[in-house]
Order: structure tokens, then C-alpha cells, then sequence
């Protein structure tokens, strides 16, 4: 039987939920944006993370390059005090494997994904869809990189 493959979406939108007890601290209430944009090639080329905890009021979390060009280095950058390795790690499996997973949607240029307060059931399913992506590429790879992770381990 063929694995299944998850979508590239739902594994950036789990990352963000996993992450979520870092950059929103202890809140309940408020929102996470995700906003991509595509290389040439359909592959995503960056991400920047915005968080709103009240309505109206956002800032920069983060933002991930693919590629390195002026003014910016490839990789995660973490801004305004934000911080979180569990996001520094699985951003970077995911946009190193993405190839592997079903593709985003075409929707031109870039994209958008809302994320709002995890229930405890959407932190459990991101949680597990994490853990498969991991298992899945682990399976496939010699990579012990991915085998430290602590995603892969259910931490």
C-alpha cells in the first residue's frame, strides 16, 4: 500500500500550530499568518510568519529564504524577540524535503495560510502529521539529521 503524502500546506500549518506555545506564549486568542511565495522552478522559494494577538495589530515573527540573495541569507530569521527552534528545525526539513510532499495549490505567485488558537485535538493531529512527515522522509533517508530531530521523536 502507497504511503500517504501529505500536503505541503498542512505541514507548514502544523509546524505553525507545534510552534504555537512559543510565539504566542500563553495565549488563548489570537492568530498566526503564514504568507509564501513560489521560485521560478514551483518550488517555494521564502516564508514569513506574521502574529496578531490583538485584531488589527501584527508583527514579523520570522521569515525563511531558499535562496540567498541581497539583503538576505538563506534560512530562518527570527524577529522582534520571537524564538523558536521547534520552527527553526522543522521549517528547515520541510522546505530541504519539499519536493517529496503533494505540492500547493496553484495559486500564482505566492499564498496565505490563517492559522488561529490550537484546539488540543488540532495541536495532537499536527503533531502526528509532523511525526509522519519525519517517519516518512527518515524511512527514505541515510540522513541522521532527521533522526535527531526532535519532531521525529513526538517532542
Amino acid at each position: 500500500m502507497k504511503p500517504n503524502i501529505q500536503t505541503l500546506d498542512r505541514l507548514l500549518e502544523s509546524a505553525v500550530i507545534q510552534s504555537w506555545p512559543d510565539l504566542m506564549k500563553d495565549s488563548k486568542a489570537g492568530s498566526l499568518h503564514l504568507e509564501y511565495a513560489f521560485a521560478p522552478d514551483n518550488s517555494l522559494d521564502y516564508l514569513t510568519l506574521w502574529s496578531s494577538r490583538l485584531r488589527g495589530e501584527w508583527d514579523l515573527v520570522c521569515d525563511y529564504w531558499l535562496s540567498t540573495f541581497a539583503p538576505h541569507d538563506r534560512g530562518i530569521h527570527f524577529k522582534n524577540g520571537f524564538r523558536s527552534e521547534d520552527l527553526a528545525h522543522t521549517l528547515e526539513f520541510i522546505m530541504q524535503h519539499q519536493r517529496t510532499f503533494a505540492p500547493l495549490p496553484n495559486l500564482g505567485r505566492a499564498g496565505l495560510l490563517q492559522i488561529h488558537a490550537p484546539t488540543g485535538e488540532a495541536s495532537q493531529a499536527a503533531a502526528k502529521s509532523l511525526s509522519d512527515a519525519f517517519c516518512h522522509i527518515d524511512s527514505f533517508s541515510p540522513d541522521p539529521m532527521l533522526r535527531d530531530n526532535p519532531v521525529t521523536h513526538g517532542h
